[in-house]
C-alpha cells in the first residue's frame, strides 16, 4: 500500500466527512505542533502524548495568534463551534492515521473544553472600566454684560 500525503488524507477525509473545511483539519495539525514546541519551550513535555486539555489549550492560544478578533469568524466559517468538533476533527485524523492517539482518549474528553464567546471574543471587548474623571476644575467664563 502506497502511503498517501497529509493533503491527501484530508481531502479523503472532508469526502466522506464534509462537515468541517479542509483548512479546519490543517489548523488542529499546526496547532498540535505549536502545543508541543510551546510545552518544549516552557520544559514541560515528558513525553509525546498531548493530553486533550494540553491540546485544546493549544489551539485557544494558535487560533488567537493566527486570528486575533477574527479567530471566531474563521472556526464558525468552517462550522467549528463547540470543543467537540475539535474532537471530531482529530479522531477523523486519527482514523487516517494523520494523529496517533492513547487507548485512554476519547472524543468525550472534548467535551466542555471551553465556551467559544469568551474564549475569542472576551479578549478583545473594550474593558468596562469607569469613565475617568478629570480632578481639575472647569471653570466657566462668561463674557461680561456690563
Amino acid at each position: 500500500m502506497q502511503k498517501i500525503s497529509i493533503e491527501e488524507a484530508i481531502e479523503q477525509i472532508v469526502k466522506k466527512d464534509g462537515r468541517y473545511h479542509t483548512d479546519a483539519y490543517q489548523f488542529v495539525r499546526e496547532a498540535l505542533d505549536f502545543t508541543v514546541k510551546q510545552q518544549k519551550k516552557g520544559g514541560a513535555i515528558q513525553q509525546q502524548h498531548i493530553s486533550v486539555a494540553e491540546l485544546l489549550q493549544g489551539i485557544r492560544e494558535y487560533a488567537l495568534q493566527q486570528f486575533g478578533p477574527l479567530a471566531l469568524t474563521v472556526l464558525n466559517y468552517w462550522n467549528i463551534r463547540v470543543c467537540e468538533d475539535f474532537g471530531e476533527v482529530v479522531f477523523n485524523m486519527v482514523s487516517m492515521r494523520i494523529l496517533k492517539i492513547t487507548e485512554k482518549d476519547t472524543r468525550e474528553d472534548f467535551k466542555n473544553g471551553y465556551d467559544f464567546d469568551e474564549t475569542f471574543l472576551r479578549p478583545f471587548e473594550p474593558s468596562q472600566k469607569p469613565a475617568r474623571r478629570s480632578s481639575a476644575k472647569t471653570r466657566l467664563n462668561p463674557k461680561s454684560t456690563s
